[in-house]
């Protein structure tokens, strides 16, 4: 949708502006902490199943691919100083904004996956890659706190795909469904929410509606 265009590139460039001063300090801490590279680019499957290049800020150590699995819990040993504390808030999360510029990404929609999940994908599962990845979602909101579902499991891959990969799945196949402007708004004020007030009843509301 055209106006849902126009609004990622009006929200993209809002945020961009607004945390400009924490995109300079974050990555200074970054680039200070270990001498390694500020943003984290990792391969993602996008809309129409196209690869593209995810922008994070790094919160792991240099190579940290080749260290360990797909998933990190927050005890996961991979995981910088500063990098805890932007996990913590969501923080990592900004520089997407990159990409909703570019138009690989939307501000709201099914968060990316790497193909080896989107390979794994059902029929009606594949419906999750006829729109554009978003920065956030319904499982976004529902999962706020990835690392510490899976903080103290022996394989964090293992428990990502039985704990969490089912129900997010389910909550990005009802975005699909339900897409819309209204929506839109609606889950961004949510996410806020979920961030700033674990205990608002954000995730509660997502539970009830999945």
């Amino acid at each position: 949708m055209m106006i849902k265009r126009v609004f990622d590139i009006i929200f993209a460039l809002l945020g961009f502006f607004v945390t400009g001063p924490f995109f300079l300090c974050a990555a200074f801490l970054i680039r200070n902490e270990d001498r390694g590279p500020v943003f984290y680019r990792g391969g993602r499957v996008g809309r129409h199943g196209n690869l593209f290049q995810i922008y994070k800020f790094r919160t792991m150590v240099v190579n940290a691919e080749t260290l360990g699995g797909y998933s990190a819990a927050d005890d996961d040993s991979r995981i910088t100083r500063i990098g805890k504390f932007l996990r913590k808030y969501k923080l990592d999360e900004l520089p997407q904004l990159i990409n909703v510029l570019a138009g690989d990404m939307s501000i709201v929609g099914p968060r990316p996956e790497v193909k080896h999940y989107t390979d794994l994908f059902t029929k009606e599962e594949k419906a999750i890659l006829t729109v554009r990845p978003g920065v956030t979602d319904w499982a976004s909101i529902w999962n706020a706190d990835e690392g510490a579902i899976l903080a103290g499991s022996e394989d964090p891959d293992k428990a990502y795909e039985t704990l969490i990969r089912p129900t997010k799945l389910k909550l990005q196949l009802k975005y699909v469904r339900e897409r819309s402007l209204l929506v839109d708004m609606k889950i961004i004020l949510l996410t806020f929410l979920a961030i700033i007030r674990p205990g608002s009843g954000a995730i509660r509301q997502i539970q009830k509606k999945g």
